[in-house]
């Protein structure tokens, strides 16, 4: 009886985990238009184009700073944004802004919103972008 009841546990256990929602820790992720929705919903936000200097050049998303997050001075570049303030991320298909993302919230940035799918689907969905 007790390992039936454990079995159960378990099972309720992983069901449970495999229903929260896509955020790590105080990043989400967000699909485009919900990214453009909420980060024009709110004026104190932090724009981070985290693709290299050539790849921004050709296009990024309007009022976007750059800062490449495979830079040598990454960690210190983003002291110069504002903890208390939202910063959002984004590179060409997600996987550089993941890690930045994570790298932000490590140095104590609480709230961080990470392009899914990057400029690519950001391209896709038809919004615009500068160059």
């Amino acid at each position: 009886m007790k390992n039936y009841v454990l079995h159960i546990f378990l099972g309720l256990s992983v069901l449970f985990a495999s229903c929260q929602e896509n955020k790590s820790g105080t990043v989400e992720v967000m699909n485009p238009h919900h990214f453009l929705e909420t980060m024009e919903n709110d004026s104190s936000s932090q724009l981070v184009d985290v693709r290299t200097t050539e790849e921004f050049e050709v296009s990024h998303l309007k009022d976007a700073q750059n800062i490449c997050v495979t830079d040598a001075d990454f960690e210190e570049r983003i002291k110069e944004l504002d903890k208390n303030k939202p910063v959002y991320v984004y590179c060409r298909s997600g996987n550089r802004s993941a890690r930045a993302a994570k790298i932000l919230e490590e140095n104590g940035f609480t709230k961080v919103y990470d392009l899914q799918g990057g400029i690519t689907s950001w391209d896709e969905e038809g919004l615009e972008t500068e160059q």
